[in-house]
C-alpha cells in the first residue's frame, strides 16, 4: 500500500510538472502580454531548476528522480521567450540564454561549485517566489499571472510538506533536549 501511494505521488507530481507552466504560457499568449510576470523571478526559477538538474546528472542519479526538471526548464524557456517578445525586447533574450547554457558547464567544473550551488538552491527558489510577490505587491495587479500554474506548483510542493513538518518537530525535540540538558547540569 505504501509503495503504491508513493508511486502515485511520484507519477502525479511528474504529470503536474509536465503541464505546470502551460496555463501560464496560455494566459500570456491569449492576452498577448506578460503584464504581472516578474522576469527576475523567472530567471531565478530557471537557475534553480538548472542547478538541480545539473546536480542530479553530475552525481549520476536515476533519470526518473529528476525527469520533471528538463520539462520545467523547457516550459520556462518558452515563457521567457514570450516575456521578451511581448515586452518588445526579443534581442535581450540571447544573453540570458547564453548565461544559462554557460552555467550548465561552469557548474560541473569543480565538485565544490556544484555542491555549493545545490546548497543554495532552496534560497534561489525562495528568492524566485519573493521576486514574483514583490512584483505583484508593487504593481497591485496580477496581470496575466496564472493562478492555476501557481496552484499546480503548490501541489508539487505539498508532497514535501511531510519533510518540513518532520524538520520542525526534529528541531523542536533538539531544542527541548538541549534545554533540559542545561537544567540537569545546573541541578548537579
Amino acid at each position: 500500500m505504501e509503495a503504491a501511494l508513493l508511486g502515485l505521488c511520484n507519477w502525479s507530481t511528474l504529470g503536474v510538472c509536465a503541464a505546470l507552466k502551460l496555463p501560464q504560457i496560455s494566459a500570456v499568449l491569449a492576452a498577448r502580454s506578460a503584464r504581472g510576470l516578474s522576469l527576475p523571478s523567472l530567471l531565478l526559477e530557471l537557475a534553480g531548476f538548472l542547478v538541480f538538474l545539473r546536480y542530479q546528472c553530475y552525481y549520476g542519479y536515476p533519470p526518473l528522480t529528476y525527469l520533471e526538471y528538463p520539462i520545467l526548464i523547457a516550459q520556462d524557456v518558452i515563457l521567457l521567450l514570450c516575456i521578451f517578445h511581448f515586452n518588445g525586447n526579443v534581442k535581450q533574450v540571447t544573453p540570458h540564454i547564453a548565461a544559462l547554457v554557460s552555467s550548465w558547464f561552469v557548474l560541473a567544473l569543480q565538485k565544490w561549485i556544484i555542491d555549493l550551488a545545490m546548497n543554495l538552491c532552496t534560497f534561489i527558489s525562495a528568492a524566485s517566489k519573493l521576486a514574483q510577490l514583490q512584483c505583484l505587491w508593487k504593481t497591485r495587479d496580477s496581470g496575466t499571472v496564472s493562478a492555476l500554474t501557481w496552484s499546480l506548483s503548490s501541489y508539487t510542493c505539498a508532497i514535501l510538506l511531510r519533510f518540513v513538518i518532520m524538520l520542525a518537530l526534529n528541531i523542536w525535540v533538539t531544542v527541548t533536549v538541549l534545554r533540559y540538558q542545561k537544567t540537569a547540569i545546573k541541578a548537579e
